[in-house]
C-alpha cells in the first residue's frame, strides 16, 4: 500500500515538475531534496546530528591541542580535580582524563560505527538472498538466524571474548554485528518476497540479468531506507554492547581504553572523585542518545507516513493556514 502523501511534500515537489531532467535524474535528486527538507525541519535531529559529528572530530583530534596522550601519566597530579592544565582532571594514577575520554569516545564511536555497518549490510545480503532465491536457500537461512536469535549475545561475547584478550579490537566488532543482523534480515527475507514479484524484477530477469545483479541493483536499493535506519539505529546499540563488555570487563582491555572501561574504573570514586565517573558517563549518554534522535529524524524524513511526521506537517499547515486569518481579522 503506498504511503500517503501529505501538503508539504506536494509543496516541496511542485518545483520539480518544470524540471527539463530526464525522469531517472528527477526522481533521485527530488527524492534527496524532500528527504533533506523533512530532515531540516527536525531541528532536534539536526542538533543531534551535529552534536555526533562534533564528537567525532574532538576524538579524533584532540592530540592536536592537548598536551597530553590518552596513555602518558603525570605522576605529581594524582586524582586532581579539573583545571587548566588537565581540562577533565586526572585519575588515581596521573592519568589525563580529557585524553582517556576522547580515547574512550573515539573507540566506542568506531566500534559502534562499524558494527552496524557490518550488521546491516549482513542482513541485506542474507535477507535478500533467502527471499529472492527461496528453497533450500531461505531455509538454511532462517534457520541461522532462528538459532543466532535463541542465543544470549551477552553470555556468547564474554565467554569468546578470553580467547581474544591481547588482539585486535576488530574481533570485537565482528563479536558484536554477528548477533545484530537477524531481525532485519528477516524484515528484508519478507520485503524481498513481495519485490521479486514486481514488474521491473521480472523485466531484469527476461533480459537475462544474474540473479545476484539483480538483488544489488533492483532488490536492495529499494529497501535503502530501511536499511539506512536501520544502521542508524544498530550504531546506539552497538555502542551500549560495547560499553557494557567494557565495563565488565570483556571488551577494549589495557593499555587501551573506552567509555566502558573509564566508567567502571570511576564507579567507586563517585562519590569522593565524581568527574571519574560522571564525564566518561555524561559523553556516553549525550552520544546515544543524539544517534537515537538523529535516527529518529531520519526514520521521519524518509517515511513521511510516520505519526510523528503527520503530526508536524499538521501543526506547520495549521500554523500557516491560521496565520492569514488572523491577519486578516486584525486587519
Amino acid at each position: 500500500m503506498a504511503a500517503p502523501v501529505n501538503e508539504a511534500d506536494i509543496a516541496d515537489s511542485a518545483v520539480l515538475a518544470v524540471d527539463p531532467r530526464s525522469e531517472a535524474e528527477s526522481k533521485s535528486s527530488s527524492r534527496g531534496k524532500l528527504v533533506l527538507r523533512r530532515f531540516l525541519r527536525n531541528k532536534l535531529a539536526v542538533i543531534s546530528l551535529a552534536v555526533i559529528v562534533l564528537f567525532y572530530v574532538l576524538a579524533f583530534t584532540y592530540t592536536w591541542y592537548t598536551p597530553w596522550s590518552y596513555d602518558e601519566l603525570d605522576p605529581l597530579s594524582n586524582l586532581l580535580p579539573p583545571d587548566g592544565n588537565h581540562w577533565f582532571g586526572t585519575n588515581q594514577i596521573g592519568g589525563d582524563m580529557f585524553a582517556q575520554t576522547m580515547r574512550g569516545l573515539q573507540k566506542s564511536l568506531t566500534i559502534g560505527l562499524l558494527a552496524a555497518l557490518f550488521s546491516t549490510g549482513v542482513a541485506s545480503i542474507v535477507g535478500a538472498a533467502a527471499g529472492y532465491f527461496g528453497g533450500w536457500t531461505d531455509r538454511i537461512a532462517m534457520w541461522v538466524v532462528d538459532l543466532l536469535l535463541i542465543l544470549p549475545p551477552f553470555l556468547i561475547i564474554s565467554i569468546l571474548s578470553p580467547a581474544f584478550r591481547g588482539k585486535t579490537w576488530v574481533i570485537l566488532v565482528g563479536l558484536i554485528a554477528l548477533f545484530q543482523w537477524m531481525i532485519t534480515a528477516r524484515i528484508v527475507r519478507g520485503m524481498t518476497l513481495t519485490l521479486r514479484e514486481r514488474e521491473f524484477v521480472k523485466a531484469a530477469k527476461f533480459m537475462g540479468q544474474p540473479s545476484w545483479r539483480i538483488i544489488a541493483k533492483h532488490i536492495v536499493p529499494n529497501m535503502a531506507s530501511l536499511l539506512i535506519i536501520d544502521a542508524t539505529i544498530n550504531v546506539g546499540v552497538a555502542i551500549i554492547t560495547e560499553t557494557s563488555l567494557s565495563f565488565f570487563g570483556f571488551g577494549v582491555q589495557s593499555p587501551d581504553v573506552s567509555l566502558g572501561t573509564l566508567i567502571a574504573s570511576g564507579t567507586d570514586a563517585v562519590r569522593t572523585f565524581p568527574w571519574l565517573f560522571y564525564i566518561p558517563a555524561g559523553f556516553l549518554v549525550v552520544t546515544v542518545l543524539a544517534v537515537n534522535y538523529a535516527g529518529d529524524g531520519l526514520r521521519d524524513a524518509l517515511d513521511p507516513s510516520s505519526s510523528r511526521s503527520r503530526r508536524k506537517e499538521r501543526k506547520r499547515i495549521a500554523e500557516k493556514t491560521k496565520s492569514p486569518s488572523t491577519t486578516g481579522a486584525t486587519a
